[in-house]
């Protein structure tokens, strides 16, 4: 397998850049992972007969290999990143593949969690190499694009399902097979056509967790839990309450798209002049606004119009989490990216481990609950976000800490 230094890539062809490897990648995972998805809902209450104590089970069994998110640290001593990341994206394919082929809640269960792993590895890889390839002054505006092109990839696959779920009576299992197939065959083909890369800095294949980097590290804690409300409970309620079929939710999910192509790059260059702190104030306080709107929709009863413009903004706000990432990457030793990522992620799905289940329960209660909550989680963001300098480095990682410059 040809080993070649980042710095000889740039005489390589165009397509065998590392840069347009991750644009492959950031175009194959979510076909797979967003049709998936799209269709969970609806496949969930029509065949498996789900209720919200259900989903929020299922969603709690799928973010446990993200909590054992650490692993990728143990793999990365005998695999190298890029091929660790291709297999994983290969497994989460295949099982996607293959969902409708268990359409009990034990065999969802077992499906769901393996397509997990293969998600939650390539994730943490794919954020750890994305770090590692683009540099720091053009990391706001690449990653912008990155997640425009998985964006752009994704509305394809819906625009198809929209096309043709009901014109050609399309089954789940075709959809699954189609999407999960086509991950599953990029993934191969990226592994046979891309020399390995080789960064400058060697990644450390140990444990790594730095005080340091503590704001960080709260920060993830609360983006997965606040996320876990929003990915489970959102589009949960859109079919609940409203009885949206699946051609209506993936419109919607379409429409998301079509906003996050436009939108994201246009983030990334928000982060590049305003910095991470105003950024991730932006979002958040958005965010609360949104979750408090969420729970009006069961108070107030407000219709499907609102839940369905708040679903979409909600997306928007979304998008401005890269902030956190080149927050991280200001202020990391180059050495710590691969194995704080692996942390990270663990650090972000230790409340998605418990939050889906618990709150399934509270769901049945008060799904009013449910976002209040969320919107205090966003206001504890809020909080530690006003703690990000405005001008992150290695030694003066939050506000509480005195400027290098000043120190000399």
């Amino acid at each position: 397998m040809k080993i070649i230094r980042l710095e000889d890539a740039r005489s390589l062809p165009f397509w065998q850049q590392p840069v347009t490897l991750l644009f492959l990648f950031a175009m194959a995972m979510p076909v797979a992972f967003a049709t998936w998805s799209a269709l969970l809902n609806n496949f969930v209450i029509e065949v498996a007969h789900f209720d919200g104590s259900d989903i929020g089970w299922l969603h709690t069994v799928r973010e446990i290999p993200g909590f054992l998110a650490v692993g990728v640290i143990a793999l990365i001593m005998v695999m190298r990143e890029q091929v660790l990341g291709i297999v994983a994206l290969v497994m989460l394919g295949i099982a996607t593949a293959i969902t409708a082929y268990f359409p009990s809640m034990g065999g969802i269960l077992t499906i769901t969690m393996l397509s997990s792993i293969g998600f939650h590895y390539f994730e943490t890889v794919n954020q750890s190499l994305q770090l590692q390839w683009i540099e720091i002054k053009r990391a706001p505006q690449m990653l912008g694009w990155l997640t425009a092109a998985g964006s752009g990839a994704t509305l394809v696959a819906y625009l198809l399902i929209v096309g043709t779920w009901k014109t050609y009576g399309l089954s789940y299992n075709f959809v699954y097979l189609a999407a999960g197939g086509f991950t599953a065959c990029v993934a191969i083909f990226a592994l046979v056509a891309y020399p390995q890369f080789e960064a400058p800095h060697p990644q450390l294949k140990t444990f790594v967790l730095r005080r340091r980097y503590w704001l960080y590290y709260a920060l993830q804690f609360m983006s997965g839990a606040r996320r876990q409300i929003f990915v489970v409970f959102a589009g949960f309620m859109m079919v609940e309450l409203f009885g949206l079929e699946v051609h209506e939710v993936t419109r919607l999910y379409l429409i998301n798209l079509v906003v996050n192509i436009v939108f994201a790059p246009m983030m990334g260059r928000l982060v590049s002049v305003f910095g991470e702190r105003r950024a991730l104030l932006f979002e958040y306080a958005g965010l609360v606004v949104v979750f408090l709107a969420y729970g009006g929709v069961y108070y107030f009863g407000w219709g499907v119009v609102v839940a369905a413009t708040l679903y979409v903004v909600d997306h928007i706000f979304f998008a401005l989490a890269l902030a956190l990432k080149t927050y991280f990457q200001k202020i990391a030793d180059p050495g710590d990216i691969a194995p704080t990522a692996a942390v990270a992620f663990t650090i972000n799905h230790i409340a998605a481990v418990f939050l889906p289940a618990g709150l399934g329960y509270l769901w049945l209660t008060s799904p009013a609950a449910v976002f209040v909550l969320a919107a205090f989680m966003a206001c504890v963001s809020f909080g530690l976000a006003l703690l990000i300098p405005r001008h992150p480095v290695p030694g003066y990682e939050t506000r509480l800490q005195t400027p290098l410059a000043l120190a000399d």
